[in-house]
């Protein structure tokens, strides 16, 4: 009988994490989150592309390793792999009796997202998605906010989740399943979700390629309608260019009948002008805290003290209803109702 890394491990005072692929740009963010946090151990490094995966391991040093080897150290598994191979990651780590956080989206169709949190619900494995914002600062001040009745009552949410083209697989739609909407949909929907305890029920959707020559969108502007009624408009668009001083932003502005809250995820950044060479021009450097560092200290503490991630699956098949929706209605050029 095998015997899973988190069951070897009971007992332990030190989290053994492992990652499965490093195909996402995430995966050295977590790989540093994991060094510096005290109690947690990167233990390992599988990967579809054995170069890819060995360069990483080096990189980072740790060992790389075939998946079911690194399954048998591990307490948990962080999937960082291209969008349509999440779903294969889980379920064999799910088999193996060790916790998942996922990279978002959780997949790119409800039904195999739903299918994921069922597999790792009958393998009695905990399941979280790789939702950051909510642990930033910026984020938790407003929800202070709107919890101790600052704002008064909520009568519009505009957000923003634009940032320059990734490339890559995240173009390909075999790979990634969509364009900017499956890129940057999910996590102001999700974050909305969170400050309000509201879901989104009807979507519009303009959709185009305008900035890139791409197989798929790099602009979209959703309209939308939370289940209280409050109006939610969101610009998730890849309309940064390469040259722009920072990767984007991700932004929230709360419209109250008493107060008007502005959040911005990432304002902790210090702009300065660099003379000379090829990063010439002005540009951002970014101080303040890291979103996260707080996703994954959440995960390893849900691993430690045996509870769900602070985002569950559920809410990653929540968000990727949406963006099916925002497409449905792109297609038909009207509003579409969200099927959760």
């Amino acid at each position: 009988m095998t015997i899973s890394g988190k069951e070897a491990n009971a007992g332990s005072d030190t989290v053994r994490i492992g990652l499965l692929s490093t195909a996402h740009l995430h995966a050295g963010a977590y790989a540093g989150q994991l060094a510096a946090l005290e109690g947690a151990t990167l233990v390992g490094v599988a990967d579809e592309d054995d170069n890819q995966g060995r360069e990483f391991a080096a990189d980072h040093d740790v060992d790389f390793l075939d998946a079911d080897s690194l399954l048998e150290r591990a307490d948990g598994v962080i999937i960082c792999s291209t969008n349509v191979d999440h779903h294969g990651w889980a379920t064999r780590a799910a088999e193996a009796g060790v916790d998942v956080l996922s990279e978002k989206p959780l997949a790119s169709d409800p039904d195999v997202a739903r299918e994921i949190v069922d597999t790792c619900t009958e393998a009695g494995v905990h399941l979280g998605v790789a939702m950051p914002l909510r642990f930033s600062l910026p984020v938790l001040e407003a929800k202070d906010a709107l919890e101790n009745g600052t704002i008064g009552n909520l009568q519009m949410i505009s957000g923003t989740n634009r940032g320059k083209m990734p490339g890559s697989w995240f173009v390909d739609p075999e790979a990634s399943g969509g364009g900017a909407v499956m890129d940057h949909t999910v996590h102001i929907v999700d974050l909305v979700h969170w400050l309000t305890g509201e879901r989104v029920s009807e979507v519009y959707a303009e959709v185009g390629t305008h900035f890139h020559d791409l197989e798929v969108e790099d602009v979209n502007l959703l309209s939308m309608t939370l289940t209280d009624g409050t109006q939610f408009s969101l610009d998730g668009s890849w309309s940064r260019p390469d040259s722009w001083d920072f990767w984007g932003d991700a932004t929230v502005s709360l419209v109250g009948t008493d107060a008007t809250v502005d959040v911005e995820c990432f304002a902790q950044k210090t702009k300065f002008t660099e003379d000379g060479g090829d990063g010439s021009g002005v540009q951002s450097l970014y101080w303040g805290d890291d979103p996260n560092g707080g996703l994954v200290a959440d995960f390893v503490d849900s691993i430690r003290n045996d509870h769900q991630p602070k985002i569950t699956g559920s809410e990653g098949v929540e968000a990727v209803a949406v963006v099916e929706a925002a497409y449905e209605s792109a297609e038909r050029g009207e509003p579409v109702d969200v099927s959760y």
